[in-house]
């Protein structure tokens, strides 16, 4: 298996379609001479030109309001906005029309539009740079949500997001870009909306998705120093949510730690809890806990930024909270 950035994976991806579909097209700021904000279309406008890889105004609503109209005309846009924050300003065209236009035309109209998002902390692009707004799309019906965290999700789930109906956004962790690992076959990838157990536990289920997948792991592994054997749920996909997926983990370790980016009120985090909690309460032996962001705008210094986010010692730290409590509570009973 060759190992690759996930920078890589995502531009494999990109040229993939370009060059199996005439179809596609690449469309947003700075995409094309520039190379991209993070530099994932890097080279490519001199490989397909600018009539498929569009530098764009610096007009979200404008742009991603062509892309929903291309689509509806045939096409398969990518769409690439500069950062999850900039998607503000696209608010109008994503809700109002590309989520809706299906259920408006009583099926007769179809949105196959991808929006790519770069998103996510740790780069010190402080507040207005720094968000994790997966839980705000996933709240909308007409939209699929994904979120790959692992090489192989960030090479194939573009392929599969450009051959969906229905509009699908794309999240990428900035942090992630310059990670490397070995890509896997094709076919072991699981389709789109499946959750993946990226570790068998017996003790705990840990359940997270895109940048804080590798801090689980990594926190799963050190748990085991300490003789606790941890689960990790990679979501993947955030709407359709496989509460499936989550729920047969539950059962089996009784026990439910949410990682989320994202800050705690209102957010992802409590999506999936409510789900334990309404399908899955009788499973647990212990409360669900999470794992957030701080509750304050991200900070620009290092030190403060790295103080408000989740990081593998807090998650080991509530992992072993979580066990030492059930063992006393199971041996009180």
């Amino acid at each position: 298996m060759n190992e690759i950035t996930f920078r890589e994976a995502f531009k494999a991806a990109i040229v993939e379609a370009l060059n199996n579909d005439p179809r596609v097209f690449l469309m947003g700021e700075d995409v094309g001479n520039y190379g991209g904000c993070y530099a994932v279309s890097k080279g490519l406008i001199d490989d397909f030109g600018a009539q498929r890889i569009i530098d764009t105004p610096l007009s979200e609503s404008g742009f991603v309001g062509a892309g929903i109209g291309a689509a509806i005309a045939g096409m398969r846009p990518i769409v690439e906005v500069m950062t999850v924050n900039f998607s503000l300003l696209a608010l109008d065209q994503i809700i109002n029309n590309a989520a809706t236009l299906r259920h408006m035309s009583g099926g007769q109209v179809s949105v196959p539009l991808v929006i790519r998002m770069a998103c996510g902390a740790g780069k010190q692009l402080a507040a207005q740079h720094s968000h994790s707004f997966e839980g705000l799309y996933a709240h909308i019906p007409g939209l699929k949500v994904l979120y790959p965290g692992t090489i192989g999700d960030a090479r194939y789930m573009l392929e599969m997001a450009l051959a969906d109906p229905d509009p699908v956004i794309i999240f990428e962790h900035v942090m992630l870009y310059n990670q490397q690992a070995s890509l896997p076959e094709k076919h072991t990838v699981a389709p789109m909306e499946k959750a993946v157990i990226r570790k068998t536990g017996t003790d705990l289920s840990i359940i997270t998705w895109g940048g804080c997948l590798f801090k689980a792991l990594d926190a799963a592994e050190q748990l085991l120093n300490s003789g606790i054997n941890a689960e990790v749920v990679d979501l993947r996909c955030l709407r359709p949510l496989d509460r499936e997926t989550i729920l047969d983990s539950v059962q089996r370790t009784h026990k439910a730690l949410i990682i989320d980016e994202s800050w705690k009120t209102a957010g992802m985090s409590a999506e999936i809890s409510a789900t334990i909690a309404e399908q899955g309460l009788w499973y647990l032996d212990a409360p669900i806990r999470r794992v957030c962001s701080k509750e304050v705008p991200i900070p620009y210094a290092t030190h403060l930024e790295q103080a408000s986010l989740p990081q593998v010692a807090e998650i080991i730290a509530v992992a072993q909270q979580m066990v030492a409590e059930s063992q006393i509570a199971m041996g009180d009973k």
